[in-house]
């Protein structure tokens, strides 16, 4: 403990744990009168916790959905302030979008693509212990669509997820609190926060209300972006229900919290101390208040008052001990204590029970010095047991003082509230009481005031002149004066230009710097006065341009003819500055109600200079002018001198009267009260009476003050009464009001609709039929009808999405639209009132019949092959009946995008694939898959396909049969998914041709061969290259060159044999899939020497329709220009051009005509 005092001084740092110090410690004071005890002061080391270990998964969500990151910081000692950063420790943007919770919760009421990363941190801030503890990051991704369906099709199979939306716009629903409503408790003197946090799409906006009040305009605080709402000094007036408002433009939902506002105890009146003498009586109070009502302890010396000895003088009564005829025995320092469940008051109090005579404490002989017409005080402080009296006496002779013109304080002072001249002399105080008697003496001297008696004038001087101002000063001669002089209320500039003789002050050479305002100050140890004037400094100019300008303040106001309800105002006006006055504008002030408001009264012409007002009772009038002119308003005039009107009985009565009840025993009454300045007179009160309309009952009423709300209780419920607010002021009542119509409270409906019956209309429509409630069973104003209906879940009973449809007015049926097909509904109806709704009404079940059904959820094309498709669907995803068959159309599109003949199929109902065969080859077709139920077709889903040529067709006969070997010719078709098809250029007409496709890739090759035949020739406007006679003998030539390059390759491969066709045969078992060689594509055997030159990108066709051989390394195109030529069944050349359709001995060589420039387009996988 510190030496000479009662502090507890704890060194933590030398002398052990904070912990070890941790508990409720109590300050004790004895001496020989008793013990004082000091609050309870609770001790608590800080703490700054570390977060729990946890691990934390990333989080994935689509863009739209709402989401809440938990922060859920450790607790500590005092709490912790809680932030979210990133890892560059940057403060997390926040929003209307995006905002932190008072538990420290990040809340995004819709996420972006940019929410995206892998850093959101929670950080707890300990300020104590000037630590901060982070939590683990936390990662989150916002997929867009196209990721999310990239996603999703990489983790599920094409029957789970047939693609992603992102999430539709929304209305809100609050993530926090949960629910419709919650409660709050807070304490009185405490800053209350209500948070209410909503998610949407579009982001809500948050608005707040409190009901059948408003929110104090001087303590509410809007936070966090109006999420919260904060009350600072909540007191108990503050309870209620709170109501905040989630809004976005497709639709508002509300929370109500129940404010609840509790209070530790707070002193009416703390006990104070007690000086007694032996024989006296006296009384402690300790009165204290709080919610819940305190409760109330005595303590004598610090030990409960129950167990210290008895004492006859004193009696305790509850929150009072009563003290009669004590002796100094009972002299005690006496503790109370007032506690409820959220904190507690002492106070000490000393009971000191003293027998001592008058003693003065004031110094003998004091000196008083005033300035006349000041008020003069004359200390006197005493003490003695019991209080001494006091009396003051003025000369050695005087009788005493009374209060008709003194002022006797309770302190013993003695005050003259205008000290004069002669108040000048030696007064005496006197204190008496039984034991003894104590005077002192003090003296009080009145000086004159000092006075300026040659104020400085206001001048205005050219640049480069000398102006003085001058300041006589008249004081008391007793006292020495000091004239100080300042320039805009500060020093004087440190120059030699200004100088001060005697009572002047001189500034030479003046200057524009020198204008300003100068005082003069007079000060004397006892009274400071001083006057101002303004200097003005002008351009030595002889002779100024007019200054046109709005006009100087009119001056000299004066009211004459003062009357009760009018009076006269005139005034003198100011210069117009070179521009005529138009008019005077006259405004009035309501010193009494609106204080430094200022009102338009009136105006007049501007060559009037008086204007006779018209008045309102119990107003004290002042008045202004202003001038204007063609260049605006000048500033106001000085005001008028105060005009008190004398009051009168109210002129109107309140408005807006209506009658309302909030609860089903009440009416309440409210009105619009009127302002002070419509009282017209003092003591303005209402007269509220009210009387049943429907009954012979007279008014009854009742007079009020300062409100604008009564309530009449015990009221029948609903029931019409008939009001009237009636004004009053000290003076007399308003006219005679007029009579309003009002209802007392509504209850909720007694009786539930009857007769209800439903007729289905179609399968998506219903209509509902009741019988009306009686109006008596409403007992409220009726809002409509209201039905509840649902859908017959077999699968989940207990979560019944239940719709409502409210009907206004009177009606007695209502349509149910966007019913489901071919389903089980369940309904009942409730009427509503403005209390809410009534009882409902029993169940009625109801179905819809079948309708049509949606589409096929899915259709896609499988295998395809040369003429055949197969479709495979899933059935629709509303059936909305009993599915009876599919009706599957499909057309082929021609290279034109024209539509062929539409061919319709009936595929039954338990059918979700289907193969169409006989197709022709390499067409494109278009699908429409549609399901039936009894009520007819549904909607279609499309799709497209085609025909592919990847099968080698069965060879026609003798189709370019001969021994002879043809060049293939070849062409690179660089490969591409969406491209499927192929034009082969420069074929002849009427002519059968073998194709063969290949593909390689980094896993092998494959290859498939086709043949297809040209159409007949066409007549053409264009001269055919082809029957020229060049083109025909340059053809053969290189027909001829080919055939002999051939020859001698066959020679040189086979040294002058045949060819092996069943040595190919053994050693090829399936010709149509021939590998092609992996280093450089080619198929097989079948390439000759000029195979491996490279091909030049972008070859094609000369124009003189020659066929020049380019290499490549994965095409076939070198096998034949117009895949024409044949192969035998072990892939050796039979053929290469054909010039006629029709078959050919078996041996015979094709003929070696050049091939046509008509081109053949075919398409190919």
């Amino acid at each position: 403990m510190k030496a000479g005092s009662g502090t507890l001084i704890i060194n933590i740092m030398s002398e052990g744990k904070a912990e070890s110090y941790e508990g409720v410690y109590q300050c004790t004071a004895r001496n020989e009168r008793g013990a004082a005890i000091s609050n309870n002061i609770v001790v608590r080391p800080s703490r700054s916790p570390l977060w729990t270990k946890e691990k934390l998964e990333p989080i994935t969500l689509r863009n739209g959905q709402s989401l809440v990151l938990p922060c859920r910081p450790p607790i500590g000692l005092p709490p912790a302030i809680i932030f979210w950063m990133d890892n560059s420790f940057q403060r997390l943007p926040q929003s209307e979008r995006v905002s932190q919770g008072l538990n420290g919760d990040l809340y995004f009421s819709n996420v972006l693509p940019e929410d995206t990363r892998e850093d959101y941190i929670c950080y707890a801030r300990f300020n104590h212990t000037q630590t901060i503890q982070q939590k683990q990051p936390i990662s989150v991704k916002v997929l867009s669509v196209d990721e999310l369906n990239d996603t999703i099709a990489a983790n599920l199979s094409d029957t789970e997820f047939y693609g992603a939306k992102s999430s539709r716009e929304r209305p809100p629903t609050f993530l926090t609190p949960e629910g419709s409503k919650s409660t709050k408790e807070e304490l009185r003197g405490n800053v209350l926060s209500l948070e209410c946090i909503a998610e949407g799409l579009p982001t809500p906006i948050i608005y707040w209300t409190k009901e059948d009040g408003i929110l104090p305009p001087n303590r509410t605080f809007y936070r966090n972006f109006k999420k919260t709402l904060q009350i600072t000094q909540v007191s108990e007036a503050d309870s209620g229900n709170y109501q905040c408002i989630a809004k976005n433009t497709l639709g508002t939902i509300h929370h109500t919290i129940s404010v609840t506002v509790k209070a530790a105890p707070y002193w009416i009146m703390a006990p104070q101390n007690l000086v007694l003498s032996p024989g006296e009586n006296g009384t402690l109070i300790c009165s204290a208040n709080g919610d819940p009502k305190p409760r109330i302890n005595w303590l004598m010396n610090g030990v409960p008052i129950e167990i210290t000895p008895d004492d006859p003088s004193r009696k305790i009564d509850g929150d009072i001990i009563i003290f009669s005829n004590v002796q100094e025995r009972s002299s005690a320092v006496y503790q109370c204590n007032a506690s409820n469940e959220y904190g507690y008051l002492l106070a000490n109090a000393f009971v000191n029970v003293l027998a001592e005579p008058p003693r003065i404490l004031t110094p003998e002989n004091t000196l008083y010095q005033v300035i006349a017409n000041r008020p003069a005080m004359l200390d006197c402080a005493f003490f003695g047991s019991p209080l001494p009296t006091i009396e003051w006496f003025k000369g050695a002779k005087g009788s005493a003082l009374h209060e008709d013109i003194y002022v006797l304080h309770e302190n013993g002072t003695l005050e003259i509230p205008v000290a004069q001249k002669d108040s000048t002399g030696t007064y005496t105080c006197v204190a008496r009481n039984k034991l003894g008697m104590a005077k002192n003496e003090v003296h009080l001297e009145v000086k004159d005031p000092t006075r300026i008696i040659k104020q400085p004038e206001y001048a205005v001087v050219q640049r480069g002149s000398t102006v003085s101002f001058e300041c006589k000063v008249k004081h008391d001669h007793t006292l020495v004066p000091t004239v100080t002089w300042l320039k805009d209320n500060n020093e004087l500039p440190n120059d030699e230009r200004f100088s001060v003789d005697g009572d002047q002050l001189v500034v030479t050479d003046v200057g524009d710097h020198d204008s300003g305002t100068y005082t003069c100050v007079a000060n004397t140890t006892l009274d400071m006065v001083s006057a101002s004037a303004v200097l003005s400094v002008v351009a030595p100019t002889p002779t100024p341009a007019p200054i046109y300008d709005v006009p100087n303040p009119p001056f000299d106001l004066e009211l004459t003819d003062q009357q009760d309800k009018s009076v006269q105002l005139s005034w003198t006006p100011g210069d117009d500055n070179n521009s005529p006055i138009t008019k005077f504008i006259i405004e009035y002030e309501d010193a009494m109600h609106e204080a430094g408001l200022w009102h338009h009264q009136a105006e007049v012409s501007g060559t009037q200079t008086t204007a006779e007002l018209k008045l309102s009772p119990f107003v004290n009038y002042s008045f202004r002018v202003l001038a204007v002119n063609s260049i605006g308003r000048s500033l106001p005039s000085e005001a008028s001198e105060q005009y008190l009107t004398k009051a009168a009985e109210p002129d109107n009565n309140p408005t807006a009267v209506e009658g309302l009840g909030s609860e089903p025993d009440n009416l309440v009454i409210t009105w619009k009260p009127l302002n002070g300045f419509e009282s017209n007179g003092p003591g303005l009160q209402y007269k509220v009476s009210w009387r049943q309309k429907d009954g012979d009952d007279e008014w009854t009423s009742v007079v009020v003050a300062n409100v604008s709300k009564y309530i009449v209780s015990g009221t029948p419920t609903f029931v019409p009464y008939l009001i009237k607010v009636q004004a009053l002021n000290d003076v007399g009542f308003a006219p005679e009001p007029a009579v309003v119509l009002g209802h007392s409270g509504e209850d909720l409906p007694m009786v539930a609709p009857g007769n209800v019956h439903v007729n289905v209309v179609n399968s998506t429509l219903a209509e509902v039929h009741w019988d009306p409630v009686p109006l008596k069973s409403i007992r409220g104003h009726l809002q409509g009808y209201r039905i509840y209906y649902w859908k017959a879940s077999q699968r989940n009973r207990r979560h019944l999405e239940k719709k409502i449809l409210t009907f206004q007015g009177s009606k007695t049926h209502g349509m149910l639209p966007g019913l489901e097909p071919f389903s089980h509904y369940t309904l009942n109806v409730r009427v509503v009132n403005g209390k809410g709704e009534g009882p409902a009404s029993p169940d009625r079940v109801f179905h819809t019949p079948e309708g049509v059904p949606s589409a096929p959820s899915s259709l896609k094309i499988v295998n395809p092959t040369l003429d055949s498709l197969t479709l495979e669907w899933d059935p629709p995803s509303h059936p909305n009946g009993i599915l009876t068959e599919y009706t599957l159309k499909y057309q082929p599109i021609n290279s034109t995008h024209e539509l062929g003949p539409l061919v319709d199929l009936k595929i039954p109902a338990n059918k979700t694939r289907w193969t169409l065969k006989n197709l022709n080859f390499s067409t494109r077709y278009k699908f429409y898959l549609s399901a039936h139920t009894a009520a007819g077709l549904g909607s279609q889903i499309t799709e497209e396909a085609m025909t592919t040529v990847d099968e080698a067709g069965i060879l026609p006969p003798d189709v370019g049969a001969g021994k002879g070997k043809e060049e293939w010719r070849k062409e690179i078709v660089n490969g591409s998914r969406s491209r499927n098809f192929y034009g082969l250029k420069g074929l002849m007409p009427g002519t059968a041709y073998k194709v063969r496709v290949g593909a390689a890739g980094a896993s092998g090759s494959v290859s498939a061969e086709g043949v297809f035949e040209t159409g007949p020739a066409m007549a053409s406007r264009q001269v055919d290259i082809a029957t020229q006679g060049w083109f025909i003998g340059l053809m053969c030539a290189v027909a001829l060159l080919i055939l002999i390059l051939l020859i001698v390759c066959f020679i040189r491969r086979n040294k002058g044999g045949k060819y092996p066709v069943k040595e190919k045969e053994d050693a090829h078992a399936d010709p149509e899939i021939q590998p092609m060689k992996e280093d450089d594509g080619t198929f097989g055997e079948y390439s000759d020497a000029e195979d491996h030159k490279p091909l030049k990108k972008g070859s094609r066709t000369p124009s003189d329709r020659t066929v020049k051989k380019e290499d490549s390394d994965d095409s076939l195109v070198d096998y034949g220009e117009g895949v024409n030529g044949q192969f035998n069944e072990d892939g050796s050349f039979i053929g290469q051009y054909s010039g006629k359709k029709e078959k050919e001995p078996a041996e015979g060589n094709e003929s070696s005509e050049a091939p046509s420039p008509v081109n053949a387009m075919n398409s190919f996988v």
